[in-house]
């Protein structure tokens, strides 16, 4: 994944187009707004300060339980026992005890619907065998997305010296989850979810917004006496230029639940109203087919496997331009994936945005005479 840009240099940039929104006042130790569609930060405040994640932990877990099951390590109907150390975790529950055997869906639901601190430790004993060791792989995990400035140490985010993240980790956690398991992303829209036997009072998720606003679909609460009120929210909204635009507002260190909600909800309202998303490529569209030398085939295509989007402030679209650098003469063989180029992205002289071009097929090398003939041509060239 492409690192976030960093807010100053976002909003620097975006001074070459027009003036830039000021964003809303958030009550909020933290926060941070980002436009998943585009890879841009478009607002945020102490995005680096080290924080507790509370159940925001859960994130990470639901990570490593999606990867799991891609691997085929664990299935969702396999029944997972419940230990004596589930059972017995304080804070938010799921209800369930050993005498129970547990379906890895159930446990996923109670996990993030219910935010079951005993699902979550089910969970990881599981996948990994033990809490300590899913531990180890939550931390290596961490390294792995480039969240440089987190540690985790449990599974489902009790307070523990030196269990810390920080808003933009998050941003990166929250965007790698969906781009990675697009089809685990409905578990965070579920408004309401009980496992039979378990208390009916207990069953409804505790993000506000999902029962407020029809695009919010996600993503997951956190709450502890240290950390605050804490939210990561994501909405996908449709627009005529862009359709399924998505927002990700991370608030943390809010003063409650009804705080945290609506400071997340102005973030998200703000976003897609003072900045406007532009589509300038489709996914493994080619941005340009240069001739290629030596090559099996005459050209190659250039672009990225996902859409290349901007977000710009409101009225600021006409003055984007797009500039490509690349090697000339391009000589195969070309791998799949291979960087061959930039997109240069302008608001008049001022780059705004640099993107990799990529080759989006193979180009093996031509054969002997093939390579001999434009040889020739090369050197006459």
């Amino acid at each position: 994944m492409r690192a976030l840009l960093a807010p100053c240099m976002f909003l620097f940039c975006l001074a070459a187009l027009a003036q830039v929104p000021e964003p809303p006042e958030i009550a909020a130790k933290s926060y941070l707004l980002l436009d998943v569609s585009a890879n841009q930060v478009l607002a945020s405040r102490n995005a680096d300060a080290p924080v507790e994640p509370a159940s925001l932990t859960k994130l990470m877990t639901g990570y490593l339980v999606y990867d799991a099951l891609k691997a085929k390590k664990i299935a969702l109907d396999q029944k997972l026992p419940v230990s004596e150390r589930a059972w017995r975790m304080p804070g938010s529950r799921m209800f369930i005890d050993p005498k129970m055997q547990v379906p890895v869906d159930d446990l996923l639901k109670g996990m993030i619907v219910q935010s079951g601190n005993d699902a979550t430790v089910a969970l990881a004993e599981g996948v990994a065998g033990s809490v300590e060791r899913f531990v180890d792989l939550m931390n290596q995990q961490a390294k792995a997305l480039g969240m440089a400035n987190t540690t985790y140490k449990n599974p489902e985010g009790l307070t523990a010296p030196g269990h810390v993240t920080t808003a933009r980790d998050l941003g990166i956690l929250a965007t790698r989850l969906m781009q990675d398991f697009p089809d685990e992303l409905p578990y965070y829209g579920i408004k309401k979810y009980r496992y039979q036997g378990t208390p009916t009072a207990n069953d409804t998720n505790r993000n506000m917004l999902l029962f407020r606003d029809p695009t919010v679909d996600g993503l997951k609460t956190g709450h502890t006496d240290a950390a605050g009120y804490c939210l990561v929210a994501t909405a996908r909204r449709d627009f005529p230029n862009l359709q399924g635009r998505r927002l990700l507002a991370i608030v943390l260190g809010a003063s409650s639940e009804a705080a945290r909600a609506n400071e997340a909800q102005k973030l998200l309202n703000w976003g897609y109203t003072a900045f406007e998303g532009l589509k300038l490529f489709e996914g493994n569209q080619a941005v340009l087919e240069p001739q290629v030398w030596k090559g099996s085939d005459k050209t190659v295509k250039l672009g990225q496997p996902r859409p290349i989007v901007l977000a710009v402030p409101v009225g600021s679209a006409s003055r984007i331009r797009t500039q490509v650098v690349r090697p000339d003469p391009l000589v195969a063989p070309i791998q799949k994936g291979q960087q061959v180029g930039t997109l240069k992205i302008l608001a008049g002289e001022q780059v705004l945005r640099e993107v990799p071009l990529v080759a989006l097929q193979e180009v093996e090398q031509a054969g002997v005479f093939g390579r001999a003939w434009d040889a020739i041509r090369l050197w006459i060239k």
